[in-house]
């Protein structure tokens, strides 16, 4: 830690304490743009600091640019609070927002750190949020990085755009880019972020060479998009995946002249216009309300020839990703049996056709993969063939690819522990379920965040997870000392699972032939 680091930290701890000890005390440091104002938890173990600028507000002629560079501020700027969302519409019903509102002018940034670094080189970890690439924020509670960095890393969170505002493309905006290429505005906003990580970590106690990126759900298929980017190579060191790949079906890959071609028709017949100017000068709120409710258009990355040269399978495939260490797995109620079998009620029957009906010629292989006798049997298989269809597969895709091409280590789990319900109105709980995202606030430690009826199990898991995830950010290995032991992954050291639950254990892969069959009927 340099003198100047050490100096700033504390004396703002000195300075503060003379201020009213039932307030949280203020800290300053500086980076590259300006001195930041941010707090000390109450109980004097983690610096915060929230809402730092990391590019210039993407609105108005920066609409549909890449990030661009921030202009530096006089004296000394609140970092207390978390900057303004990106623009998105109410989609997730479990999604609490924490900041002041929406805006275009969303590119904030969050550190979190020790208030008093053992080292001068701590491991960084930068998380990236879910939300299907249409919605998410940094200020969701149970993101919050502060009980993660107590195991002596650097947690930085960003936001970056989404849907129309991050992934829209058009002839126009390809012309314009000079490198005839558009559509990939919101993973450029994360790539921008691991530029600030590299230029200012430093001054926060972290270590800009142990950098581990790590998401859920979109966010986890951000991590593969950028172990799959040229761009973003050197940036990061380690990744860790939570939910989701860009391999498979699930938010597929389109050509940047297949996505032009359908933002044009949306502009031209939901805004009126597909004039760059034009739709530039339109405001946030107008563009908004022109996309179309429901299923169909989505605005999501795409093949735009610089970010992503090739689709991220294929860069995978040809060994040209980032060859870093992978942590990467899912859930085990990652989708619904509804989403197969619909509303009616399950039975081996249904399953049967439904499965006939998706897969053709190919039902009989899946029907032998996702057996069912009875309808319990039915709805538990439906269950399982919908979320390996939603995320399983694709993730499992991932970890397979990299650990044939990668030349570094890999490590899979599946989180199995059912999430506490509460009693419903009528005094009948929910049915028990490991869902999609129930492991978020395992990692950060943050189970208060959600009002359910936290057991003694799961707040032992929580700490086991936060250390895993943590160990492996500052090694490469999630293992430590006291934990069960996480074999490494892939065809040469056998394929392990971690299973986290109550009672978390590595056992050998019972479902890989289930994988298998789906990757020959894609």
């Amino acid at each position: 830690m340099s003198r100047s680091t050490l100096t700033t930290i504390l004396c703002g701890v000195l300075l503060s304490t003379a201020g009213a000890r039932a307030q949280l005390r203020s800290v300053q440091q500086r980076t590259s743009k300006g001195v930041l104002e941010g707090v000390i938890s109450a109980d004097g173990k983690v610096r915060a600091f929230k809402g730092i600028p990391y590019a210039a507000p993407p609105a108005g002629a920066l609409r549909w640019k890449p990030p661009q560079a921030l202009a530096p501020w006089t004296g000394v700027r609140k970092a207390s609070e978390f900057g303004a969302r990106c623009m998105q519409t109410p989609i997730f019903g479990d999604m609490v927002f924490k900041d002041a509102g929406q805006s275009e002018d969303c590119l904030y940034l969050n550190v979190w750190a020790p208030a008093v670094p053992a080292t001068s080189k701590l491991p960084v970890m930068v998380w990236i949020y879910g939300g299907g690439f249409a919605a998410g924020a940094t200020s969701e509670p149970r993101q919050d990085g502060g009980n993660l960095s107590r195991k002596g890393v650097v947690v930085v969170s960003m936001n970056y755009r989404l849907g129309l505002f991050g992934f829209f493309s058009l002839p126009e905006l390809s012309s314009e880019s000079g490198r005839n290429a558009s559509g990939n505005y919101g993973l450029m906003d994360q790539l921008e972020a691991l530029r600030w990580v590299r230029d200012n970590i430093a001054a926060f106690g972290g270590d800009p060479g142990n950098v581990t990126i790590f998401g859920e759900s979109a966010g986890s298929f951000s991590v593969s998009a950028l172990m799959a980017s040229p761009l973003a190579k050197g940036l990061f060191h380690r990744a860790i995946g939570e939910s989701g790949a860009f391999f498979g079906e699930t938010l597929g890959l389109k050509t940047r002249e297949e996505t032009e071609k359908t933002n044009v028709e949306f502009a031209k017949t939901s805004v009126g216009t597909d004039s760059l100017a034009a739709l530039r000068a339109k405001p946030a709120e107008d563009l908004m309300k022109a996309i179309p409710r429901g299923p169909g258009l989505r605005f999501v990355p795409n093949i735009d020839g610089y970010f992503l040269p090739q689709s991220v399978e294929a860069i995978f495939m040809a060994g040209k990703q980032s060859h870093v260490p992978l942590l990467a797995g899912w859930n085990a109620d990652e989708g619904s049996s509804m989403m197969i079998l619909g509303r009616d009620a399950p039975t081996p029957e249904l399953l049967s056709a439904k499965i006939g009906a998706l897969y053709g010629e190919k039902a009989d292989l899946v029907r032998k993969a996702y057996p069912a006798a009875d309808a319990a049997q039915a709805k538990r298989a439906a269950r399982d063939l919908a979320g390996d269809r939603f995320i399983g597969y694709s993730t499992w895709k991932w970890l397979e690819v990299h650990s044939k091409t990668g030349n570094a280590p890999l490590y899979r789990y599946h989180f199995e522990q059912t999430l506490p319900v509460a009693e419903g109105a009528s005094g009948m709980a929910a049915e028990p379920r490991a869902p999609h995202a129930g492991e978020i606030e395992f990692v950060f430690e943050m189970l208060p965040s959600k009002n359910l009826p936290w057991r003694d199990q799961d707040r032992r898991l929580s700490e086991l997870m936060a250390t895993y995830w943590s160990n492996f950010a500052k090694t490469g290995d999630p293992n430590g000392e006291g934990l069960p032991r996480w074999p490494a992954y892939g065809s040469s050291s056998g394929y392990i699972v971690m299973h986290l639950a109550a009672d978390s254990q590595a056992r050998p892969d019972a479902e890989r032939a289930r994988y298998e069959v789906l990757d020959k009927v894609r």
